[in-house]
């Protein structure tokens, strides 16, 4: 079996966004207090706790734009964190729901048709591990299946997935 690395979002994005810098969209991110479970920061991949200020903005985790970078909303802690590091354990974040969308990639960034699949949560490393060991499928996003929000990539263990994979903003 393919082992696997889950990836959160580089910290040269998050960096950006503490640092004021606009998303996806041009805009500054908006501050928002946050209320509990449910306000998962894409750079620790933990759930913000309730009373801590974060911040809720566009995110594109694509290289370029293209028809198939989807774009959409976020939180990150408005502090920074330290980036998720257990690499080859289920983030916190994805305890948060019994299912999650789970969809390959291509080398050009493209879905890869068909590989796009509503997976329970304890499934995800095996299906993860299964499209990443098929031909074409560069890398792996995991996103709510509830609203399609990207939560985090998943990439082979072979270093790819071992440091930020750079920035996409």
């Amino acid at each position: 079996m393919i082992n696997i690395a889950f990836a959160a979002m580089p910290t040269r994005d998050a960096q950006h966004f503490w640092n004021g810098g606009a998303d996806a969209y041009g805009r500054a991110p908006e501050t928002m207090i946050s209320d509990g479970p449910g306000n998962p920061c894409r750079h620790c991949l933990r759930n913000i706790d309730t009373g801590e200020p974060l911040l809720v903005l566009a995110y594109r985790p694509f290289p370029e734009l293209q028809p198939y970078a989807e774009t959409g909303p976020i939180f990150l802690h408005k502090n920074p964190c330290a980036r998720y590091a257990a690499e080859e354990v289920l983030p916190p974040v994805l305890a948060s729901s019994r299912d999650f969308i789970v969809r390959g990639y291509n080398a050009d960034n493209r879905i890869v048709y068909g590989t796009g699949a509503v997976t329970p949560t304890a499934n995800i490393p095996a299906y993860a591990a299964d499209l990443l060991g098929r031909d074409g499928i560069a890398y792996v996003h995991v996103r709510s299946a509830r609203n399609n929000c990207y939560q985090c990539r998943i990439d082979r263990k072979n270093g790819a997935g071992s440091d930020d994979p750079g920035a996409f903003i």
